[in-house]
């Protein structure tokens, strides 16, 4: 994957006679003019060392950035100008672990399906079981219906279902045989 390096602005004009604040306030470590021109000179390769460990551009060039910036604010600490380099790098490859851990972690975190969570294929299936279930259903007698109704989506007793529709504990049975085999009847042939 190609990764494209913006090119740093350039530093604005020295006026002859003004003496530049930086120069004065870092007497020892790295200045900012061997920062800027580090990031010139260096800045693709140390793209190209995070895209080795990264897998896409946007992370590799926000590690590359926050290493420089890193490297900026503790610029006074670092007292050899050409060790600049090694501690950027150092600090890509550190930013670089650091991102793939969040990674890790993340993945590890992300909710897990359940283990008896039925695919979307079998959501579909079952759905297509419902709703030949209902179709039939509307087909049986209205007296078989209301038995297997009460008796097997509300869960009531044999008895129950007698006292409910006000027929007698046989009926209730009668009723309930016959709507089953009708419904194995439609359920086989809508199959």
């Amino acid at each position: 994957m190609p990764v494209i390096a913006p090119m740093p602005a350039a530093r604005p004009a020295r006026i002859p006679g003004q003496r530049d604040s930086a120069d004065d306030t870092v007497a020892a470590g790295t200045t900012v003019d061997h920062l800027t021109e580090t990031y010139r000179a260096h800045y693709r390769s140390l793209l190209g060392l995070a895209a080795l460990l990264l897998d896409d551009t946007a992370s590799c060039e926000d590690v590359v950035q926050e290493a420089f910036i890193r490297v900026h604010s503790a610029r006074k600490r670092v007292r050899d100008p050409e060790k600049t380099l090694a501690y950027l790098r150092q600090t890509v490859v550190n930013l670089s672990r650091s991102a793939l851990r969040r990674r890790i972690l993340g993945l590890k975190l992300l909710s897990k399906p359940m283990p008896d969570m039925a695919s979307a294929e079998e959501g579909a299936y079952d759905q297509l079981e419902r709703d030949s279930l209902i179709k039939a259903m509307k087909n049986l007698q209205r007296r078989q219906r209301e038995v297997l109704v009460l008796r097997y989506f509300a869960d009531m007793t044999e008895a129950q279902v007698a006292e409910t529709l006000g027929i007698s504990l046989g009926s209730v049975k009668a009723y309930g045989s016959r709507g089953i085999a009708a419904l194995r009847l439609a359920m086989e042939a809508s199959a």
